[in-house]
């Protein structure tokens, strides 16, 4: 048991070699893990975006329109289905009680943007009617809700 004395000015002395059996300790981070959970959250996102939304299931007009931008508040929507029922959001509302359901939700929200949306074999006057009822609940901001990739009128698909 000596004590061994440094030579040359590099401060070396000899390094000890391992033996081919020894393990160095790793000291990266292995993010492999993390990068696989990451991708299954994504794809489990990507499928179940579309299944969030809430609506009534309706046979939308198609037209050359483009979609309108976000907002900050849960888009209010009216739903006027094939045989002529109204549904608010996704609760039937009879329509007799329509008016004062939505001066109720008016008075309660900041944006007063509502969304139509129609079946297309619904009569234009039913949804004259249900737009007039949204006029008199104090909604003035009116959006007609289609599917997009229709025929436009200057003839092109």
């Amino acid at each position: 048991m000596g004590a061994q004395i440094a030579q040359g000015g590099q401060g070396g002395g000899r390094r000890r070699r391992r033996s081919r059996g020894a393990k160095r300790r790793m000291s990266d981070i292995n993010v492999t893990p993390f990068v696989d959970v990451m991708l299954v959250l994504l794809i489990i996102f990507i499928v179940a975006a579309p299944m969030l939304t809430v609506g009534v299931e309706v046979d939308l007009p198609r037209t050359a329109a483009g979609a309108l931008p976000t907002e900050q508040e849960e888009p209010l929507s009216v739903t006027v289905t094939s045989d002529g029922r109204l549904v608010v959001q996704d609760r039937e509302v009879p329509r007799d009680e329509l008016i004062q359901l939505l001066q109720a939700i008016a008075a309660e929200r900041v944006d007063d943007r509502i969304f139509l949306r129609a079946d297309g074999a619904i009569p234009y006057a039913t949804v004259m009617e249900v737009m007039g009822a949204l006029s008199s609940a104090g909604f003035r901001n009116l959006a007609l809700v289609t599917d997009s990739g229709g025929p436009a009128l200057d003839g092109s698909d």
